[in-house]
């Protein structure tokens, strides 16, 4: 049997790995209405991501995925949260509150999906995204949903988690991670 990576399983269901150009770059964002077509032809191709993705791997703590992880550099993100709730589906997100204060979690990426890495995040956010409809819609998550939310919106804005963990840490192989015996992993 060969061995396959985590990150060669992720590039061959068309998530784009860490090294891409497009990772680094902010995402273009939604004139909507105008571009409505647009954003849901998007947000299927996100969906249609998500589902290859959850055939080969379990997210018992929740995913995402954001437009550029599949080669598209518009400001549009799809997150399942953990358990049977809705899927969120982020068109122009911007965080605009964040708590003082913070939780130091390990995170995966689909874009480099062998190693984890210890971020610390608030857990508390509050997001403002744009409807289809173009009407600006405020919501507040919390705990492991903001740190979800969060990473997906660092990509949007060309930021990768590593970037967010602190002085001198590094991240870690899979392998390793799932020794420490800390679960909280979000794509």
């Amino acid at each position: 049997m060969i061995d396959v990576r985590p990150s060669q399983q992720m590039r061959d269901l068309g998530v784009v790995q860490h090294g891409a150009g497009i990772l680094t770059e902010p995402a273009r964002a939604f004139d909507l209405p105008a571009e409505r077509d647009e954003a849901e032809r998007i947000t299927d191709e996100l969906f249609a991501a998500m589902e290859r993705i959850g055939q080969v791997h379990p997210f018992a703590k929740g995913m995402g995925i954001a437009a550029p992880q599949i080669g598209i550099g518009r400001a549009a993100a799809v997150v399942q949260p953990p358990g049977d709730g809705p899927a969120i589906i982020l068109l122009n997100p911007r965080i605009t509150t964040c708590s003082a204060e913070m939780d130091e979690q390990y995170e995966g990426c689909l874009s480099f999906f062998d190693v984890r890495g210890l971020v610390p995040r608030p857990l508390k956010i509050t997001v403002e995204t744009t409807s289809l409809t173009s009407e600006t819609v405020t919501t507040v998550y919390e705990r492991g949903l903001a740190r979800l939310i969060h990473h997906e919106i660092d990509h949007l804005n060309g930021q990768l988690y590593t970037a967010r963990m602190r002085t001198g840490i590094q991240p870690i192989l899979v392998e390793e991670y799932r020794q420490t015996g800390r679960a909280w992993v979000y794509e």
